[in-house]
């Protein structure tokens, strides 16, 4: 009796919705089949339910950081979880950019759809193609490249008899003989390889036992006024174009002082028996440049001929001769004097060639006798009027600039 009461008295706990209880661990199926068995035994009209757990709501996972790499105000690179301003901007521009094309196919409808998109192809072929052609190489102002020129390009490695030629120890033909004979060390080891790489500010550099100095000599140029009887030779000869310079580098160490003298020679040839406008310099590959027949700078000769000369004279000069198996014909060829009967005629010839004894070979060739030849052009760079003979004057960036160039 005791047991049927307590039975039914524990019937409206046992029967209560299943929100009220609150058990928050939830029995295993076993258990759960063990007492609902029971409980059907003892008391059919039991109804005993659990409440399922309520779906648990799992924290939304972090977005994954990407690092940027970002200049900071110091100048220095950093991390930064946040996107550049600038990207940001592009990125807000794109999306602009988008809907604005957006909105105008709505109203365009389908046909207009079409032609936006056939644009838009045609458009981007056309950025392709410009991005794909070949852009011309960028101006920089001649303060910029004087700056590259004379400090970053002399301080990439160049070849050992370039380096040797341009410290001043030899000619570039010179110096390779000397690598060749095996004169030159380099870091204590002998170098027979006219071709190595060296660095003149690093490597330790020695030509005959003579250590070579770390700093070369500043690029030189100028023009000299030849006088006749002079030779352009490099040797130490008393009566060579060179030997013009001598008083000048005896006070090299005061107009420069902590650098080497430079090796000065000459821009191609005149021969000895022409004066006029020569250019001496120590920069080997404007030599090179200027000289060659290929450069086809022009060159202005004043000769005086002994004796008359007549209009079939300077058509046969005009006509052009023959020089070492290579016809040499004169861009221009006229008189200066007024009279063509005088004892002494001069006459303007101007050539591109460059070729040896040119100027004479083509007078001789119109059967006419030099007495005198002069060179007073080289490019657009006219010997100065004020110039004494035997003298020199350096050359400024405008004056190099005009030797190249013709008129």
């Amino acid at each position: 009796m005791a047991l049927a009461t307590a039975a039914v008295s524990l019937h409206p706990l046992l029967t209560r919705p299943a929100s009220v209880l609150r058990v928050g661990i939830r029995l295993p199926p076993l258990l759960l089949r063990a007492t609902s068995s029971t409980s059907t035994s003892a008391s059919p009209d039991f109804n005993i339910t659990f409440a399922e757990p309520a779906p648990s709501k799992k924290a939304p996972s972090a977005q994954p950081l990407v690092p940027w790499i970002v200049r900071g105000e110091d100048g220095k690179p950093r991390l930064s979880t946040s996107p550049p301003p600038d990207v940001l901007q592009a990125i807000a521009l794109a999306e602009a950019e988008a809907k604005k094309a957006a909105k105008k196919e709505t109203l365009k409808g389908p046909k207009g759809a079409v032609a936006a998109a056939a644009a838009a192809a045609a458009s981007n072929a056309s950025v392709k193609a410009r991005k794909a052609a070949p852009t011309a190489p960028p101006k920089f102002s001649k303060a910029a490249r004087r700056f590259y020129n004379e400090n970053i390009k002399e301080r990439e490695p160049q070849r050992l008899a370039k380096v040797l030629a341009a410290a001043g120890v030899a000619s570039r033909r010179t110096s390779e003989e000397l690598i060749f004979q095996g004169k030159v060390t380099v870091n204590g080891s002998v170098c027979t390889s006219p071709q190595t790489k060296v660095d003149i500010s690093k490597d330790s550099i020695y030509v005959n036992g003579n250590r070579i100095s770390k700093k070369l000599p500043p690029k030189l140029y100028f023009a000299v006024n030849k006088p006749k009887g002079y030779i352009c030779s490099c040797g130490e000869d008393s009566k060579s174009v060179v030997s013009l310079f001598n008083d000048y580098l005896k006070g090299w160490n005061k107009i420069q002082p902590g650098l080497p003298k430079p090796r000065l020679f000459t821009v191609g040839r005149l021969d000895v028996a022409t004066s006029g406008l020569i250019i001496v310099t120590n920069d080997g590959e404007f030599a090179q440049k200027l000289a060659h027949p290929s450069s086809n700078v022009t060159k202005e000769y004043v000769v005086t001929i002994d004796g008359a000369v007549h209009k079939k004279h300077l058509i046969a000069i005009s006509e052009g001769t023959k020089i070492d198996g290579i016809m040499c014909i004169p861009d221009l060829v006229e008189s200066l004097d007024a009279q063509s009967d005088t004892r002494k005629t001069r006459l303007k010839i101007v050539v591109h060639e460059g070729r040896n004894h040119e100027v004479r070979e083509l007078v001789q060739n119109a059967g006419l006798q030099v007495y005198a030849l002069k060179r007073v052009r080289i490019g657009r760079f006219r010997l100065p009027a004020d110039l004494g003979i035997g003298k020199f004057v350096e050359l400024k960036q405008a004056d190099i600039k005009a030797l190249e160039g013709n008129k």
